[in-house]
């Protein structure tokens, strides 16, 4: 494993630096947003500005991580770790599987539990949208779709402006919040349509 590269290539939607770990809360956010993408790796013992500066206790790390893990995260995860040694100072690889089983929840300082996705180098909350999307894209069966005059609203008016938002889908078609959503919802899981999410907004688009 070339360390050097990845710290060149820099933080990432699949790829952060801790300079060590302080919080099993911040952590367990970080691990969870991995497994609720497409996974991701985390490098400790490496600063945010790519500075490789090493672990001082690779047990300590170890414990703290494995414990935000499995108790910081539910449904717990397995973090795999490995040992790498660059210019001598001792970095602490570990790699955060795709889950099959999302969404994860982390739990966060005010001991609720809160579902969280990584957005470019970023673990953001999760709207419910995303959380349903996580929810439903396990189930195998599946996602019927029946285009109402609703859902033909949606296509026709992205083929027009290319992106809408939840507030501008349920003033178009003159619904409540709730009921938008599940229509988006099924929408992105038949994949009709993309789910964007920022640290600003959330937005769609046709797929």
């Amino acid at each position: 494993m070339n360390i050097k590269k990845l710290i060149f290539e820099g933080e990432s939607i699949s790829l952060d630096f801790k300079k060590t770990i302080t919080s099993c809360e911040k952590i367990a956010r970080t691990m969870v947003s991995f497994a609720n993408n497409k996974g991701g790796r985390l490098l400790i013992g490496v600063a945010d500005d790519g500075t490789i500066n090493g672990v001082k206790s690779e047990d300590e790390e170890r414990y703290m991580i494995t414990k935000a893990a499995h108790f910081y995260a539910k449904p717990a995860l397995e973090p795999v770790f490995e040992e790498v040694y660059v210019d001598d100072k001792l970095v602490l690889v570990v790699d955060i599987p795709e889950s099959a089983v999302k969404p994860h929840y982390a739990l966060a300082e005010d001991r609720k539990w809160w579902v969280y996705v990584r957005v470019k180098d970023k673990s953001v909350l999760a709207s419910k949208i995303v959380v349903d999307v996580l929810k439903q894209s396990a189930n195998k069966n599946g996602v019927f779709i029946e285009y109402s005059s609703k859902e033909k609203a949606l296509l026709e008016y992205l083929e027009k402006t290319s992106r809408i938002t939840v507030k501008e889908y349920c003033e178009l078609i003159k619904v409540s919040r709730r009921a938008a959503q599940r229509i988006l919802v099924n929408m992105v899981l038949s994949g009709v349509i993309r789910i964007h999410t920022t640290e600003k907004e959330e937005y769609y688009t046709a797929d």
